[in-house]
């Protein structure tokens, strides 16, 4: 542990995935970011301010971001086969993802998952504790190190605590079927602070904290264990500043317009999405193929370009979805394309924040609907691009961010024939409709930026 109480305080970030991945070439160290919506707000921030990220990767130790002038440290921890098995693709993945998106079918409780999921909590609150002072302030993120906290505050009595919950966090009556959920909620209740992105996200974990564990629960803090822990609900924010500045550059224009040339003319609907069972991507092709089917008169006027970016795939739910899908837009395809026109351009790689801010340029349309999200990143990205306050953004109303994007069009991914009119009304409306609605969704997306979700959690560890 280090010791100086005189330095002022650090943010030591910890979480399962940390902002790079590192690889040794010929040419020395190789950094390669990594894509997700925690990497996407909270890198800005220890690239401003310092401090330390502490997260799983290879390979093992310490190195400086960046390397020419350092901003921050970045500690790589190092997992066994058995416990990466145990900790990620089980309990983590195979448990607390599908259960808090409301699979329950899909969820599976594994007594020596957990106790892996334990033995690795212990190894980040070791590393935690080890690399950071009395002063520093701990942040800790995501479902994945939810016992991490109890932790910390076991060996750091006055540890300034903090832990940002990514995921929707479930009612109680799903909470409780898991066999461990004592030890979960006890373990964020060590914190100081416990945010989430939504009211519904925290009313949700306090009711559970309520009715499992009989906490009491006032004025927006639980009351429990002789602590008192603060529960606040504020959406994470983008780096608006610098999408908005990317998306203006020159760099931007030309592979904008060279995009649009190749793509040719018609509406172009984008859709971002990483691999995942919770993403709605096969039941939005499905509305796409209900419209052209019961409207033909749309077909050859719009294309879908959905981007999947590669995740889990050692996982077999993420592998049967990704034939699921390649099936889908081959039928699809298969059925409506004709000689100059295909309805749906599917790309199954990694893109660069800066290719996918080329895509948010190019398309008309962002097709934003998850069967459930924490939140969802990509809606706020689109339109932190939309230099022209134009284009539209149609996003499910189960994702996190429908509660901060009123202006968008909001539908259920569930019904296939409320999500193709909503399609058809977003290919309808007219430019004057389009920028009112963006206008108001990117004034409210650069004040409520990373600075200022970051401000709202920090401001509140310190009144």
């Amino acid at each position: 542990m280090k010791t100086n109480n005189h330095a002022p305080p650090r943010l030591v970030v910890v979480s399962n995935r940390g902002p790079y991945r590192i690889s040794a070439t010929s040419r020395g160290i190789k950094y390669e970011r990594t894509i997700g919506g925690l990497v996407t707000s909270l890198l800005p921030m220890l690239e401003q301010n310092g401090g330390e990220w502490i997260a799983w990767g290879e390979p093992a130790g310490r190195y400086e971001i960046p390397l020419r002038k350092p901003r921050f440290s970045l500690h790589h921890l190092s997992l066994t086969e058995a416990q990466a098995r145990g900790f990620y693709q089980g309990f983590s993945n195979g448990a607390l993802w599908p259960l808090c998106h409301c699979f329950l079918g899909r969820t599976r409780y594994d007594l020596n998952e957990w106790r892996i999921y334990e033995e690795v909590n212990q190894l980040f609150a070791t590393a935690a504790l080890e690399d950071s002072s009395e002063t520093d302030i701990l942040w800790v993120h995501d479902y994945q190190l939810a016992r991490v906290p109890h932790v910390i505050r076991q060996q750091r009595p006055s540890a300034k605590l903090l832990f940002f919950w990514h995921i929707p966090f479930p009612p109680v009556d799903l909470f409780r079927t898991i066999p461990w959920r004592r030890p979960l909620l006890e373990s964020l209740l060590a914190c100081d602070l416990i945010g989430f992105h939504i009211p519904g996200y925290a009313r949700n974990f306090a009711e559970n904290a309520v009715e499992i564990l009989g906490a009491r629960y006032e004025d927006g803090t639980i009351h429990y264990g002789g602590r008192a822990t603060r529960v606040l609900a504020r959406p994470i924010g983008i780096d608006y500043a610098a999408i908005d500045r990317e998306a203006r550059s020159q760099r931007i224009e030309k592979r904008v317009h060279n995009l649009r040339q190749a793509l040719g003319a018609g509406t172009l609907i984008v859709g971002v999405e990483r691999m995942d069972y919770t993403k709605g991507i096969v039941e939005r092709l499905r509305a796409v193929e209900y419209l052209l089917e019961h409207q033909p008169a749309w077909r050859g006027k719009f294309s879908l370009i959905q981007i999947v970016t590669p995740s889990r795939l050692d996982v077999e739910a993420y592998r049967q979805k990704k034939r699921e899908i390649d099936e889908t837009v081959g039928r699809v395809n298969g059925r409506f394309s004709d000689s100059t026109w295909i309805p749906i351009r599917y790309l199954h790689r990694s893109f660069s924040p800066s290719e996918l801010i080329t895509y948010y340029r190019v398309a008309d349309i962002a097709l934003v609907t998850p069967l459930r999200d924490g939140l969802n990143l990509i809606a706020k990205e689109f339109a932190a691009a939309r230099i022209h306050d134009d284009g539209v953004i149609i996003l499910s109303e189960f994702a996190g961010a429908a509660h901060q994007l009123p202006e968008a069009l909001i539908t259920n991914p569930y019904g296939q024939e409320e999500m193709a009119a909503t399609l058809e009304q977003a290919l309808k409306m007219p430019i004057s409709e389009q920028r009112w609605r963006m206008e108001a969704m990117r004034n409210r997306i650069k004040s409520q930026d990373i600075k200022w979700w970051a401000n709202e959690f920090l401001g509140c560890l310190n009144s």
